[in-house]
């Protein structure tokens, strides 16, 4: 195995007595990343221990997986709240306006009217669009839609977002 481990998802729950798992995924691409026969890593107090994933399927919000030789909820209860990762960092093409969410976490966000608004911490996937949370030491925490209208220009050379937030997105 090697040394750099990418975390790609939590283990939030078990699904249902057959031993699958239901996990928040936090990385690019859920497809690839989730598919049947990949290998993922999770993190223990004696070390690393490897799974293979049997099955992957979307279900509401969640990733449901189901690792090759777990069949039973007793198998993966102890798992609940564990993070997952994997060895090999997925580098796919891109198209223009598209990102990695590494390249998106840790950048600054500057809106036009308001100067700095705080840094990009996670991003959630909602459906339609993602939603980029900036934490702000002035407003707590900011939810920034990733629509044209309001992610103007992102500068990986500069590390900003320059943004435009409609009236009533920050109290």
């Amino acid at each position: 195995m090697t040394d750099k481990l990418f975390r790609v998802g939590k283990i939030v729950n078990t699904h249902g007595i057959k031993g699958e798992v239901r996990v928040i995924a936090i990385t690019d691409f859920p497809q690839e990343r989730f598919s049947a026969g990949s290998k993922l890593f999770l993190k223990t107090n004696n070390g690393t221990k490897e799974f293979t994933i049997e099955s992957s399927r979307k279900h509401k919000s969640f990733t449901l997986l189901k690792f090759k030789g777990y069949d039973n909820i007793n198998d993966v209860e102890q798992y609940k709240n564990a993070e997952l990762f994997t060895t090999d960092e997925v580098k796919p093409e891109l198209a223009d306006g598209e990102f990695m969410y590494n390249q998106i976490i840790g950048l600054k966000v500057v809106d036009q009217q308001l100067g700095e608004i705080g840094t990009v911490t996670e991003i959630m996937e909602l459906g339609a669009n993602d939603v980029w949370v900036v934490k702000s030491p002035k407003y707590d925490e900011v939810l920034v839609p990733y629509i044209k209208d309001v992610v103007k220009k992102v500068d990986l050379d500069k590390k900003t977002i320059q943004v435009d937030l409609p009236d009533g997105l920050i109290d």
